[in-house]
């Protein structure tokens, strides 16, 4: 069975970016948390994103059967990151939209078959 290790390696490393920089994001938003209290719950969504990404990358490797559907929802949870992470200063965007488009993209290598191939007549 194939299994995406290159898709799920950029998945994985472009939630650890988007990871990091919701996790600087949400540290910021605790301090905000005194001046407005509404919005204060919407800064942890980057590092959640973030988490959920390593998380889909990993699931890449346990489960290669489900490849694509790992690979949609990397490409999702990526355009999510950009509001909320800036997309893991949009580094950690471009690897989980070229991870999630590899996983969709790459699939099992078809074996060639042992027909006989006929040649086109010619001069010999």
């Amino acid at each position: 069975m194939y299994r995406p290790v290159p898709a799920a390696v950029l998945t994985i490393l472009g939630g650890l970016f988007i990871f990091a920089v919701g996790a600087i994001i949400a540290i910021i938003g605790v301090f905000a948390l005194f001046f407005a209290p509404l919005f204060a719950g919407y800064f942890f969504i980057g590092a959640v994103v973030g988490a959920l990404l390593i998380l889909d990358g990993i699931l890449m490797l346990i489960v290669p059967s489900l490849r694509v559907a790992w690979g949609v929802l990397a490409i999702v949870l990526g355009v999510v990151s950009l509001p909320f992470a800036l997309g893991g200063l949009l580094i950690g965007f471009l690897l989980v939209l070229i991870g999630g488009l590899l996983a969709i993209s790459r699939g099992p290598r078809i074996p060639v078959t042992t027909a006989r191939r006929i040649d086109p007549p010619g001069p010999t």
